[in-house]
């Protein structure tokens, strides 16, 4: 049986933030979940505050759940950060939640590509990603910024379809033409 403590860490998710409705996120109105935490430190990143582990404040995943239900208009929720793979048990079972209770989309932004994820055999990463519906990999390379590229910052990063990539066994962008 869990401890109070144990059950207090199990449900909360360290955040540095939210945006309630984005459309730069992903496809459609998105909610945006961002995670504190982050081991990449990537020069010219966009959210240095969210590198701190220490850093940001907890909810607890009904908490967010509850948050995002409240906007049935929104097509998904994003998962951004700092680094979501940090935190991927408490990630995953959110995002499950919003796609069997609210049949919304998961999209995640990693720093990681997905070859590297994939080569932790963690269960909890493992989750995450199955849970994840387009994956942004790779991280941010300031010098390959390209402002025209959609929903990524520079042109190394892959926008993937995780649905098509589980299908078909060899990674599978996603369509950016919607």
């Amino acid at each position: 049986m869990m401890s109070a403590q144990d059950l207090s860490s199990y449900n909360t998710i360290r955040m540095a933030g939210v945006i309630r409705e984005s459309i730069v996120d992903g496809p459609g109105l998105r909610f945006v979940v961002f995670a504190q935490g982050c081991p990449h430190g990537c020069p010219g990143c966009h959210n240095p505050q969210s590198h701190d582990f220490d850093g940001g404040y907890t909810v607890t995943e009904d908490e967010l759940f509850d948050a995002i239900k409240e906007n049935r208009h929104l097509a998904g929720v994003t998962f951004s950060g700092g680094e979501p793979f940090c935190q991927p048990e408490k990630l995953a079972r959110l995002g499950k939640r919003v796609k069997e209770e609210l049949g919304k989309t998961v999209m995640t932004y990693t720093g990681y590509t997905l070859e590297q994820l994939r080569e932790k055999h963690d269960a909890g990463t493992n989750a995450l990603l199955d849970v994840t519906d387009i994956l942004v990999d790779g991280r941010y390379v300031e010098k390959l910024r390209d402002l025209t590229l959609l929903f990524r910052g520079s042109e190394n990063q892959r926008v993937i379809d995780m649905n098509k990539t589980r299908r078909d066994g060899d990674i599978v962008l996603y369509d950016l033409e919607y």
